[in-house]
């Protein structure tokens, strides 16, 4: 709501888009840019229809897969623990990471249209950044939950309680909120100009920004500032809390042990590799190299694929939601 109401009390300001002409230029008639055209991934319209189907597949798994995460935690009582609690909230992250862009994206495929009006670009831009930027911290909670249980078991207990969990939670929300409304602001002033079609799915912010008729280099400059204080930073304490995990793990004397140890934190660590190795790829592609489709393809994978491999990921690799899941299931089915 706060996001929302965000970028409707500034309206005055964000819909002054108006065409900015070169310096060296004389005024010319000012016009409004009211829409963007996202270029998606094909204009075949056999494609459209097919690639509409595995989309919308997709897009379904991701939102029962996630939800049934957040099901089986709060129904199942073993599962009251801080590891699985910010797994629900990862859950609940990736279904509106999810929504923000694949829903448009869908409508668009369906009704073979390509525009998207200003106010949903802003807001595209807004949830994105939002939900992304809470799939990264918490992600950094995780990796500090897994470092405290495994380099202080005896500890554990005390240090992981209910109410630091609470404010870890609420710091994550905080962040995320904050690396939003820099995004939105930072969109919020820029003039656009006549040509506004968006070589990707959705208002993706480094092709957006490009569009802007007084687009310069510490726009770029500001736009990996924030990449690094709200991306980097929770990046830098994933790999510190590993690396202190491993070194206690490498202590352990039996081989048993070390895999039992390992096997702990083997799912986040598939789930960090999954969401940072296809965000940085993708935005580190579409900085070295002018290729918009591969960039679309890779926007597929971080936006659409690893949220939903997340819950299979963990149900997978994990005895208590697999308990908890069979559970729900026996219970649905009415099972003896």
């Amino acid at each position: 709501m706060l996001l929302y109401y965000f970028i409707y009390s500034n309206n005055l300001s964000f819909f002054s888009f108006k065409k900015r002409c070169p310096s060296n230029m004389e005024s010319q008639n000012l016009t409004r840019v009211l829409e963007f055209h996202l270029l998606g991934l094909t204009d075949d319209s056999a494609t459209q229809l097919i690639l509409l189907k595995i989309f919308l597949t997709m897009y379904l798994i991701t939102m029962l897969g996630n939800l049934l995460i957040i099901l089986a935690v709060t129904s199942d009582t073993h599962l009251h623990t801080p590891m699985y609690f910010f797994l629900s909230i990862l859950s609940l992250a990736d279904i509106g990471f999810s929504s923000s862009t694949v829903p448009k994206m869908l409508a668009n495929l369906q009704t073979h249209s390509k525009s998207i009006s200003y106010t949903g670009c802003l807001m595209q831009v807004a949830f994105f950044f939002f939900f992304g930027g809470l799939d990264s911290q918490l992600l950094a909670v995780m990796a500090y939950d897994r470092f405290v249980a495994i380099c202080h078991p005896l500890h554990y207990p005390i240090i992981m309680h209910s109410r630091l969990c609470g404010l870890l939670v609420l710091l994550a929300l905080s962040i995320a909120l904050l690396d939003s409304l820099a995004h939105c602001l930072m969109v919020s002033q820029f003039n656009f100009c006549t040509d506004v079609e968006i070589p990707n799915f959705f208002c993706d912010l480094p092709q957006l920004l490009k569009l802007a008729c007084d687009y310069v280099s510490n726009s770029k400059l500001l736009l990996y500032l924030f990449a690094a204080v709200f991306g980097g930073l929770p990046l830098s304490g994933i790999i510190y809390s590993y690396a202190h995990i491993i070194s206690s793990i490498q202590r352990v004397p039996s081989a048993s042990g070390k895999y039992k140890a390992f096997s702990t934190c083997g799912s986040h660590l598939s789930i960090v590799s999954l969401f940072y190795g296809t965000a940085l790829g993708a935005y580190c592609s579409s900085a070295v190299f002018h290729a918009p489709k591969l960039l679309t393809v890779a926007s597929v994978m971080y936006t659409m694929v690893t949220p939903m491999l997340n819950p299979f990921i963990y149900s997978l690799r994990n005895r208590d939601i697999k308990r908890a899941l069979w559970f729900l299931a026996c219970k649905a089915a009415h099972c003896p």
